[in-house]
């Protein structure tokens, strides 16, 4: 029999932010806090930049030809974080893609600087997504 389970909150017994949950075949467990991504960006780096959409981003700045800067509403713990941008020049051209997070990353704020995999030139990508992982502060 299938259950429902509605609430608006969890909470760790042991500590309140943190939460285990077991894993595959019972014999690990994984802390739920950690595997969430605590940032994350779909970014419209055409024309005028805009966020399509986004967790934990306060502000998205255009910083040049395929260089945008994530701010984020809630600081990271540290600067340790893992990040994985992706992204795509067009939905036309969708075999010349990369995107990597840039030089600019602090517990704030992170860059992604988006160039092509044909010539490895700078180019305003189409979509740019980032998203990271680690602590909160």
């Amino acid at each position: 029999m299938a259950s429902l389970l509605k609430v608006d909150s969890l909470t760790g017994v042991t500590t309140a932010g943190s939460i285990s949950v077991t894993g595959e075949g019972n014999s690990t467990t994984t802390n739920l806090q950690q595997g969430l991504a605590k940032v994350w960006a779909n970014v419209d780096g055409t024309g005028t930049v805009a966020l399509r959409d986004s967790f934990n981003v306060s502000t998205l700045t255009d910083s040049g030809l395929g260089n945008y800067k994530l701010t984020f509403s809630s600081t990271m713990g540290n600067d340790d974080y893992s990040s994985v941008a992706s992204g795509n020049i067009s939905t036309a051209n969708s075999g010349r893609d990369v995107s990597c997070p840039g030089s600019t990353i602090t517990t704030s704020e992170i860059d992604m600087k988006c160039f092509r995999s044909d010539n490895l030139a700078a180019e305003d990508f189409d979509f740019a997504m980032n998203q990271v992982h680690g602590d909160l502060a």
